[in-house]
C-alpha cells in the first residue's frame, strides 16, 4: 500500500514538474510576443509623431534609437551636404546632440576586415596599440629585407581621401622597435610630407620616439637611410622642419631628398585642439603637399601620424579631405567619410567628441571663411572694411567683430572654481574676470600658511610660442606678493604696464619702487631698483628680484633662490577711461622695446598688465601676434589673433573700438617700421 502511494505520490509530482516545465517557455513566448506587440506598436506610434519632437524625446532618452519606418533616419545625411545648408546641419546638432552619438555609432557599425599579417606572433610588438591594426587588404607593404622573417610588415594603412585614391598613408607613431622601419617606409613611398598630431611625451607616457635628431649640427642614421634637420620653425601650435634624406655607399652620397614634417605640438591625448589653429595648420600642409604634388607627379601620398595612428590621425583626415571636398564641389561629407574611415583602418575617429570636434572645425572654416590676406594688400584691405554694407548697414570690422564674439568660449564658475574659492574672491577686483583653472598660471613660491597658488592672471598664446603672455589685473595692496611670485615663478623677462593711474591712488597703489631704493612686497619679495630710463610716452626700470626663503622644507633641503632680473615698460599716453592711448607710435615702439630687451635675454613670457585685466591688454597681445606674422610670413589676420587671445579671457578686446585700433596698430607697423626691422633681420 504505501508503495504504491508512494509511488503515485511520485507520479503526481512528476506530473505537476511536467506540467510546469511546459507551461513555462509558453508563459515566456507570451511575455515576448506581448513586447514585440508592445515595440511594433510603439513604432506604429512613432510613424505619426513628427521628427522634432522624435528627437527632443531621443535627447531625453524617452526613446531608444529604432529603424523601423519610426526613426529618424532621414535626420542623418546619406548624401554630401552642401556648404550654404551646413551651418543649419550643425545648429540642429547642438540642438539635439544625440544626431552626433546615433550618426557616430551607425557609421563605426561597419564590416571589418582581417588583420592577419598585424596579429602574427613575430609582429605584435611592433605594435604600439593592439586595437588599431591595419588590415591585410590595404596595409603598407615593405619591401622585405633579407633574412628577416615578416621584415615586410608596419603598422600603417594606406588611406584614400573622398576624392583622391591612396591620398594617406595613416601610420602609428615609431617605436625604439620600429623607428628603422618608418624611414623605409617614407623613403620607399616616397612620401609628400610628414603629419605628425602628437608630443613625443605627454601625460607621464612617451607617445612616440624622436624620429629625428636632436638638432641641426648632427645628422643621425636609420638602417640605411641618414636624416639631417636643414630647417626648423616654430611657431605657437606647431613646428616645421625640413629634413634631407640620403643614402650613401663607402661615405659618398648616392641619393638625396628633401621632406618636410608638420608637428601639431598642442593636441593632447583624448583631447580635441582649437578649431582655429588646427585649420591655420592644415592651411601651412596643404600649401607644401599641392606644391609637391603639382611639380613632382611622383611623390606619394602624405604621411600622417599620431601616436598609435587611430583617433587623432582619423580627425586630420576627415578635416583635410572634406575640405578638399569642399574647394572642389562646395560640399561636405562628414558622416559618409567617416564610414569610409572606418572600413579602412580600425580607430579612426574614435569617439562622439572627435567627431562632434570634426563638425565644429568645419563649421568654423564656413562660418569665417578665408581671413588672412597678404601684407602688400593691408591699405586696400583696410579701405574696403571700412564700406557699410547697404542691407545689414554694418561695415567688415563690425561684422567680423560680432562673429569673434558669437564663437567666443563662455567659462562657467566651475572652470573657474580657483578664483570664487572663499580665501580666494577677495584677491580678484571683478568676480566676473576670473580665469579659469586650465588657463591660469599657479604661483610655487612659498610666502606662507595664508598664501595660495592664485592669482587673477590667464596665459594668452602668442603667434610664434605658445602661453608668451601672462594678462593680469593692477595688483590690490593684498596681493602684491602674489605679483612678484608670478614674475618670479614664471620667470617673466618683461612687465608691460598700460596704464598712469592719478598719483596716490588708494585703487591703484604703486607696485614697484618708484625711487632708487629697494622695497619689500610680501614677505618674501624685495624689488632692487638697478637702472632706470625715460623716454617719450615710455618709462622702463630695470629691476632685481630678490627672493628669501621661508619654507621650512626647503630651508632643510638647501634650495637656493637665485635673484632675477626683470624690465618694467611703462606706457604713458593711454589716460585712465581712454579706449585708444594718444599716440599709436609709442605704442608701437614700445612693443618693438619689448621684443629686443627679450632677445637680449632668455626670451622669457611678458607679464602685461592693465587697470582690470581685461581692456588694453588685449589689443597689446594681439597686435603684437600679428606683427610676429606679418614678420615670419608676410601675412595680415587680426581675426584670428583676436580669437586666439580670447580663448582662455573672452573680455579680452572688449569692444569694436579695440577691435578696430588692433588693425591700426598694425598698418602703423608696416607703414613706419617693417622694413627697418626686416633689414636688421637681415
Amino acid at each position: 500500500m504505501s508503495s504504491r502511494t508512494g509511488q503515485r505520490g511520485t507520479s503526481v509530482a512528476t506530473s505537476q514538474r511536467k506540467y510546469r516545465s511546459r507551461s513555462a517557455p509558453r508563459y515566456d513566448m507570451e511575455k515576448k510576443a506581448k513586447k514585440k506587440d508592445l515595440r511594433t506598436s510603439g513604432t506604429n506610434s512613432l510613424v505619426s509623431i513628427p521628427n522634432s519632437m522624435k528627437l527632443i524625446m531621443l535627447n531625453s532618452g524617452l526613446i531608444s534609437f529604432v529603424d523601423d519606418n519610426g526613426s529618424i533616419s532621414e535626420t542623418i545625411p546619406d548624401r554630401p551636404v552642401e556648404l550654404k545648408n551646413f551651418a543649419k546641419l550643425c545648429e540642429q546638432r547642438r540642438k539635439f546632440p544625440v544626431l552626433y552619438k546615433l550618426e557616430f555609432q551607425m557609421a563605426v557599425k561597419v564590416e571589418t576586415h582581417s588583420c592577419r599579417h598585424a596579429a602574427k606572433k613575430t609582429n605584435l610588438h611592433k605594435n604600439q596599440n593592439q586595437k588599431v591594426l591595419p588590415y591585410d587588404y590595404n596595409r603598407v607593404v615593405l619591401d622585405t629585407v633579407d633574412r628577416e622573417p615578416d621584415s615586410d610588415y608596419i603598422n600603417a594603412s594606406y588611406i584614400d581621401s573622398i576624392l583622391k585614391p591612396n591620398a594617406y598613408i595613416v601610420t602609428q607613431g615609431p617605436t625604439e622597435e620600429t623607428v628603422v622601419d618608418f624611414w623605409r617606409m617614407i623613403w620607399q613611398e616616397r612620401a609628400a610630407a610628414i603629419v605628425m598630431l602628437t608630443k613625443t611625451f605627454d601625460f607621464i607616457k612617451v607617445m612616440c620616439v624622436q624620429y629625428w635628431p636632436p638638432n641641426k649640427e648632427k645628422d643621425e642614421t636609420y638602417g640605411d637611410i641618414s636624416v639631417g634637420i636643414v630647417q626648423e620653425e616654430e611657431l605657437a601650435n606647431f613646428h616645421i622642419r625640413t629634413f634631407r634624406l640620403y643614402k650613401s655607399e663607402k661615405s659618398v652620397v648616392v641619393e638625396e631628398r628633401f621632406i618636410l614634417q608638420f608637428h601639431y605640438t598642442q593636441w593632447h591625448s583624448h583631447t580635441c585642439p582649437f578649431s582655429n589653429a588646427l585649420l591655420e595648420f592644415r592651411r601651412r600642409v596643404r600649401a607644401v603637399v599641392g606644391r609637391r604634388l603639382a611639380t613632382n607627379p611622383a611623390a606619394g601620398p602624405m604621411v600622417v601620424h599620431c601616436n598609435d595612428g587611430g583617433g587623432r590621425s582619423g580627425v586630420y583626415l576627415a578635416i583635410d579631405a572634406n575640405l578638399e571636398l569642399a574647394e572642389e564641389e562646395d560640399s561636405f561629407d562628414v558622416y559618409g567619410y567617416l564610414k569610409k574611415l572606418r572600413k579602412s583602418r580600425k580607430g579612426l575617429i574614435e569617439n562622439e567628441e572627435q567627431y562632434k570636434f570634426v563638425y565644429d572645425t568645419l563649421e568654423e572654416h564656413v562660418v569665417c571663411g578665408i581671413s588672412w590676406f597678404p601684407v602688400s594688400e593691408l591699405s586696400q584691405r583696410l579701405k574696403q572694411k571700412s564700406q557699410r554694407d547697404p542691407v545689414t548697414k554694418l561695415n567688415e570690422y563690425q561684422k567680423e567683430y560680432q562673429q569673434i564674439c558669437k564663437q567666443t568660449p563662455r567659462f562657467t564658475i566651475g572652470d573657474c572654481a580657483g578664483g570664487h574659492r572663499g580665501d580666494n574672491r577677495e584677491k580678484n577686483r571683478d568676480v566676473l574676470v576670473v580665469p579659469p583653472d586650465n588657463f591660469r598660471p599657479y604661483l610655487t613660491s612659498f610666502q606662507g600658511n595664508s598664501f595660495t597658488d592664485y592669482i587673477n592672471a590667464v596665459f594668452v598664446d602668442g603667434y610664434t610660442k605658445p602661453r608668451e603672455y601672462i594678462v593680469t589685473e593692477w595688483p590690490l595692496i593684498r596681493t602684491q606678493g602674489e605679483f612678484w611670485s608670478l614674475v618670479y615663478d614664471y620667470e617673466c623677462a618683461a612687465v608691460v604696464v598700460l596704464c598712469v593711474p592719478p598719483k596716490n591712488s588708494q585703487q591703484y597703489p604703486p607696485f614697484w619702487p618708484e625711487g632708487r631704493h629697494s622695497k619689500k612686497y610680501g614677505p618674501v619679495f624685495t624689488i632692487d631698483h638697478v637702472s632706470h630710463n625715460h623716454y617719450t610716452n615710455i618709462k622702463t626700470w630695470i629691476f632685481r628680484i630678490n627672493k628669501k626663503i621661508v619654507s621650512l622644507t626647503e630651508l632643510m633641503a638647501g634650495v637656493k633662490a637665485p635673484p632675477k632680473t626683470v624690465q618694467l615698460f611703462q606706457l604713458t599716453c593711454w589716460p585712465m577711461g581712454h579706449k585708444v592711448p594718444s599716440s599709436t607710435n609709442s605704442l608701437v615702439e614700445l612693443m618693438n622695446m619689448v621684443e629686443r630687451w627679450r632677445q637680449r635675454t632668455d626670451y622669457g613670457p611678458v607679464c602685461v598688465v592693465s587697470p582690470d585685466g581685461r581692456s588694453r591688454a588685449g589689443v597689446y597681445c594681439a597686435a603684437n601676434a600679428c606683427i610676429e606674422q606679418v614678420i615670419q610670413h608676410g601675412e595680415v589676420d587680426v581675426f584670428q589673433a583676436v580669437k586666439t587671445v580670447r580663448r582662455h579671457r573672452p573680455q579680452l578686446v572688449e569692444n569694436m573700438t579695440e577691435y578696430k585700433y588692433c588693425y591700426d596698430l598694425v598698418l602703423h607697423y608696416v607703414l613706419h617700421y617693417l622694413n627697418k626691422d626686416m633689414n636688421e633681420k637681415k
